[in-house]
């Protein structure tokens, strides 16, 4: 679990900004998987995907795309990519790490409160913690990672994590460069 009591939110401009990132990875995702679909279904079936029950299937088939990225990206700690561009990290109240039932929670909480103009989202400008509608409806809430912590994981040990990092202004993506020596010695023999 990770202290919550220091955590500080991130703004609404951070928010938009993962927001958008992630619909342009999540159109990119229905675009592979529409083509699979696509390939599958039209040459086996010859069915049109746009009328009847082959076109209903259809979205039944993207939303649980959409439904199944952001499942997979918010349990167990893991983050999208967008959220790693933009140091967020969504955890429960208690910080625990989202279980799939909290992330379903969250994503018909999301719907929910976005369908109203977005309401869902610009409550965060008034609320005291600066919590969303749909954070606060499912229990869970989203952080600001340091830079230092960019790919952290929520018990704080990761693979891509530094830890010859020399204070707290040292970048996680800096690495010294190796010597040509040590290329060498990598190189398969």
């Amino acid at each position: 679990m990770t202290d919550l009591t220091q955590a500080q939110g991130p703004g609404l401009l951070r928010r938009l900004a993962t927001i958008f990132y992630d619909l342009l990875l999540v159109v990119s995702v229905l675009f592979a998987a529409a083509f699979i679909y696509t390939i599958l279904v039209q040459g086996l079936t010859g069915a049109d995907l746009t009328q009847g029950v082959a076109g209903f299937l259809f979205q039944l088939y993207l939303l649980a795309v959409i439904v199944g990225y952001y499942l997979y990206f918010w349990t167990a700690g893991r983050q999208t990519l967008a959220m790693r561009a933009w140091r967020l990290l969504i955890l429960r109240e208690d910080g625990s790490p989202l279980s799939s039932v909290d992330a379903l929670r969250r994503i018909g909480f999301a719907i929910l409160t976005l369908a109203p103009a977005g309401l869902g989202l610009w409550w965060m400008l008034f609320d005291r913690d600066q919590l969303t509608w749909y954070d606060r409806l499912a229990g869970t809430r989203t952080l600001l990672l340091s830079k230092g912590a960019r790919n952290a994981s929520v018990s704080g040990s990761s693979k891509d994590h530094d830890n010859n990092s020399s204070g707290p202004n040292s970048s996680a993506s800096s690495s010294p460069s190796p010597s040509p020596n040590s290329r060498a010695s990598q190189e398969p023999k």
